[in-house]
C-alpha cells in the first residue's frame, strides 16, 4: 500500500507535508503495535471462520501479521510519517509480505472500531501491571509496619501533633489506600474488557461477521451493544485517568510526609544515598528528589484526566478525529503511575531508615496525651466536656510554667481534680496512650497487630 492508496480515489492529490505531519499519530500510537497485531490476527480467524474469507487466507494473513510482529521486537519493522498510523502502518507491511490478499484484513473493519479494541486490549494489560506493581508497594508497606508495630510516631491534624500513634498503624493507612486503589482497578477493567471490534465506522457492517467469536478469541467479557456508542465510548479510559489519579494522590501524600519527616526541622527518617541527591553548591544537602518528583508528577495525571474530559464533552456521535488525542495522556498516566510506584517502593524498601530514638523523643516531648488525661477523668465520672475544659486550663497553665503534662506532681494533679490518682501517669506514658486505642481499627496494639493479619490475607489474594 502507498502513500497515494492509503486513501479512495476521491482524493486527487497527496496532504500537504505539515498537514500530513500533524495528521499522523504513528509518533505516539505505535506503543499499540502488539495489540494492534493481536486484534488483526482474531479479527482475520473470525473472517475465515464465517466464510468471509478462505480459510488458507486467513491463515496466510495470520502468519503475515505474526512476522510483522517478529520484524518490530527485531527492530527491523520501524514505520515513519508517511504511514500515518500504526492501522496503516501494519496492513501496507502485511500487503508487502503476502501479496494483495493482504488488503483484505480491513474487510468488515473500520480503523474506528480497530483501535477503540487496541486501547482496551492495551489498557487491559496494563491495569493488569500497575495492579501488579501495587501489590509490591503494598508488601514493602506490610513488611515495614510489621517490623515497628511498637515504634511510636506523633500522630497530626492541621499538621499539629494531636496524638501519639503506632508507626505501623502510620503506614496501614497508605496499604489501605493502595487496596481500594487495587480494587477500583479491577472494577475499571471489567468496563475496559468490552470489545468493539466489529461495530464498523458507526452503523456495524453488511458482512455476516460474527462478534462473539473474536470478544471469544480476545478474551473480552463482553461486546458493545450498540455500535455508535462503541466506536465513540471513552469512559473507560477517563475512568481509569479517575483511578490514576487518586493512586497518584496516595503516592503524593506518602511523598509530602516522606519529605517533612526527612527535613532537619522533623528528623523522624533518614534518607540513604541510593535514593537521594545532593546540591550543585551547598555541600551538606541531602535532598529528597524521589518524593517530590512523585509529587511533582501528580499533576501531569490530574491534567491528563482534565484533558480526556474536555475532549469528550462536545463530540456528537460517533467517531471524531479528536479522539487521537486520547492515547498520549494515557500512555503517559500508565508510564507515570508505574514509575512512581516503583520509585516509592524502592525508596521505602532501601531508601529510607526510620530514626526510632527520635521518633520516640517526639511522642514525649508535647501535649499530645491531653485527650487522655481528658479521658481519664472521663471513666470517672466527670463529665467529658467538663474533664476537657479543664485539661485544657491544665496545658495552658503547663505551658506557661514551661512543664509538660508528666512533669507535674500528683498533688497538683489533686488540686485540680481529686479524681487523679498516682496511675495517672501511667495513662499519659506515650505508649499506654498508644495501647489504650484498642477500639477496632484504631492505633493500639492490639488492634494493629490484628489489622497486619487481615493486611496479609488481603495481600495472599
Amino acid at each position: 500500500m502507498t502513500k497515494e492508496e492509503t486513501w479512495s480515489q476521491r482524493f486527487e492529490s497527496a496532504l500537504h507535508p505539515a498537514i500530513a505531519r500533524f495528521n499522523a499519530s504513528i509518533g505516539f500510537d505505535i506503543e499499540l503495535i502488539e495489540y494492534d497485531l493481536t486484534g488483526s490476527q482474531a479479527h482475520v480467524k473470525m473472517l475465515a471462520h464465517t466464510g468471509i474469507i478462505s480459510l488458507e487466507e486467513g491463515d496466510k494473513l495470520v502468519a503475515g501479521l505474526e512476522k510483522i510482529r517478529q520484524e518490530y521486537r527485531e527492530g527491523k519493522f520501524q514505520p515513519g510519517v508517511d504511514a500515518e498510523d500504526v492501522h496503516f502502518a501494519v496492513e501496507r507491511r502485511l500487503t508487502e509480505i503476502v501479496g494483495d490478499v493482504g488488503k483484505k484484513v480491513h474487510t468488515a473493519r473500520s480503523r474506528n472500531d480497530q483501535v477503540g479494541t487496541d486501547t482496551r486490549l492495551y489498557l487491559r494489560d496494563q491495569i493488569q501491571q500497575i495492579k501488579n506493581e501495587l501489590r509490591e508497594f503494598q508488601g514493602v508497606l506490610l513488611d515495614i509496619a510489621e517490623k515497628n508495630v511498637e515504634t511510636l510516631i506523633p500522630g497530626y491534624t492541621h499538621l499539629q501533633r494531636a496524638q501519639p500513634l503506632s508507626l505501623a498503624h502510620h503506614l496501614l493507612a497508605y496499604f489501605q489506600m493502595a487496596q481500594r486503589d487495587w480494587e477500583r482497578l479491577g472494577d475499571v477493567s471489567r468496563r475496559v474488557n468490552i470489545s468493539p471490534l466489529g461495530c464498523g465506522a458507526l452503523a456495524g457492517t453488511t458482512f455476516p461477521i460474527d462478534r462473539h467469536y473474536t470478544a471469544k478469541l480476545l478474551n473480552f467479557d463482553d461486546i458493545y451493544a450498540n455500535s455508535l456508542d462503541g466506536v465513540s465510548d471513552r469512559d473507560f479510559a477517563i475512568e481509569f485517568l479517575c483511578a490514576a489519579s487518586l493512586i497518584m494522590v496516595h503516592l503524593s501524600r506518602l511523598a509530602e510526609e516522606v519529605i517533612l519527616w526527612s527535613s532537619e526541622e522533623f528528623r523522624f527518617v533518614t534518607l540513604k544515598d541510593s535514593c537521594a541527591t545532593g546540591s550543585s553548591i551547598m555541600p551538606q544537602k541531602k535532598n529528597p528528589d524521589v518524593p517530590e518528583l512523585v509529587r511533582g508528577k501528580t499533576g501531569r495525571v490530574f491534567g491528563h484526566l482534565q484533558a480526556m474530559l474536555v475532549i469528550m464533552k462536545g463530540l456528537p456521535l460517533a467517531y471524531n478525529k479528536d479522539l487521537q488525542e486520547d492515547k498520549e495522556g494515557l500512555f503517559d498516566s500508565v508510564n507515570t503511575i508505574k514509575a512512581s510506584l516503583e520509585a516509592m517502593t524502592i525508596l521505602l524498601r532501601e531508601g529510607l531508615e526510620f530514626r526510632t530514638q527520635r521518633l520516640a523523643e517526639a511522642v514525649a516531648e508535647d501535649f499530645s496525651n491531653a485527650t487522655d488525661v481528658a479521658d481519664y477523668l472521663a471513666a470517672r465520672g466527670v463529665p467529658f466536656r467538663e474533664a476537657y475544659n479543664l485539661v485544657g486550663k491544665v496545658v495552658k497553665t503547663s505551658i506557661a510554667a514551661g512543664k509538660l503534662l508528666k512533669d507535674l506532681k500528683l498533688q497538683e494533679w489533686q488540686q485540680l481534680h481529686p479524681a487523679f490518682a498516682a496511675d495517672i501517669y501511667e495513662a499519659i506514658s506515650p505508649r499506654q496512650v498508644v495501647a489504650a486505642r484498642n477500639s477496632y481499627g484504631g492505633t493500639g496494639f492490639v488492634q494493629v497487630r490484628k489489622a497486619l493479619i487481615a493486611a496479609r490475607a488481603q495481600l495472599a489474594q
